[in-house]
């Protein structure tokens, strides 16, 4: 076997998801945008912060959760780690995630930087000691920034997850097209690994920026574009864990899942699926 590459649900090579921040009032209007396509999105919050301008937690039960999408934290106070005493940070991020899970009922794992992200560090604070500290309050994965780009690719840390783009980026659509239309199982063998396409910003510019029209065009797009699985961001990072947590014999001609998911995965241009508890074997594959 020369390339395994992992698919998601019904061996889509393709997957997109939307991240939000700051729980306003538009969430719940961006979400039904969403739905309405049938696209997830993750929206993150700060759970001090719960005025006028912010969704009411029924608004986000019926609107959000109850629609499939998700809820992730934001800081209590929406403080940047990069910049914060690590007491300030577990406080911020532990309390946080307490809360939201108080008051929705459910376990919440993902996070998204607040502020800059973690693109500027400043009194000795490192990406090292914040990863841990996020993995240890038991954060999944942290959205953070960086140059958007068509990469489309899966985070390998998710500590660090790099999005495509924010919505206002002028080559977004471009982007989006190019993603519809990429066909992944007819390139090159060792570039058919799988694309996410990963937007965010914050529900709240649209009202600014009066573009909500921008959203609409793309949420419609994508909803009609075959072959893409929509998902939310923890439901990204649950499946990539249990396609990596695969384990398989030295020679590689057998596998077997010790998840809880069933896997969906291209061997050499061959398609399979291994099922919770299952192993299989890849025959006529030479090592």
């Amino acid at each position: 076997m020369r390339y395994m590459f992992m698919r998601f649900p019904e061996w889509r090579s393709k997957a997109v998801t939307f991240s939000y921040d700051d729980g306003a009032k538009s969430d719940v209007r961006l979400a039904q945008i969403l739905s309405k396509n049938g696209l997830k999105g993750t929206f993150n919050i700060n759970s001090a912060w719960q005025t006028e301008w912010h969704s009411t937690d029924a608004e986000m039960k019926s609107e959000l959760l109850d629609r499939g999408h998700e809820i992730a934290v934001h800081g209590k106070i929406h403080r940047a780690p990069s910049f914060a005493r690590s007491i300030d940070t577990i406080r911020d991020v532990l309390d946080c995630r307490e809360e939201l899970e108080d008051r929705f009922g459910r376990i919440i794992r993902g996070y998204a930087y607040p502020d800059s992200g973690i693109t500027r560090f400043i009194n000795g604070i490192e990406y090292s000691t914040i990863k841990n500290q996020l993995a240890a309050m038991g954060i999944a994965y942290a959205r953070s920034l960086a140059g958007d780009n068509n990469n489309f690719l899966i985070p390998n840390d998710p500590h660090n997850w790099i999005p495509t783009a924010h919505h206002n980026n002028p080559s977004l659509n471009a982007w989006v097209d190019e993603f519809i239309s990429m066909d992944v199982d007819s390139q090159y063998a060792g570039s058919r690994f799988p694309r996410l396409l990963y937007i965010w910003g914050h529900s709240s510019e649209f009202d600014r920026d009066d573009n909500w029209s921008l959203i609409e065009g793309i949420a419609e797009k994508l909803g009609k574009a075959d072959g893409i699985w929509a998902a939310t961001n923890i439901e990204l990072i649950d499946y990539v864990n249990a396609y990596r947590s695969l384990v398989t014999s030295a020679k590689g001609d057998r596998i077997y899942n010790p998840t809880l998911k069933t896997i969906y995965f291209v061997a050499d241009g061959k398609s399979f699926c291994i099922k919770p508890g299952e192993e299989i074997l890849l025959e006529g594959f030479e090592y």
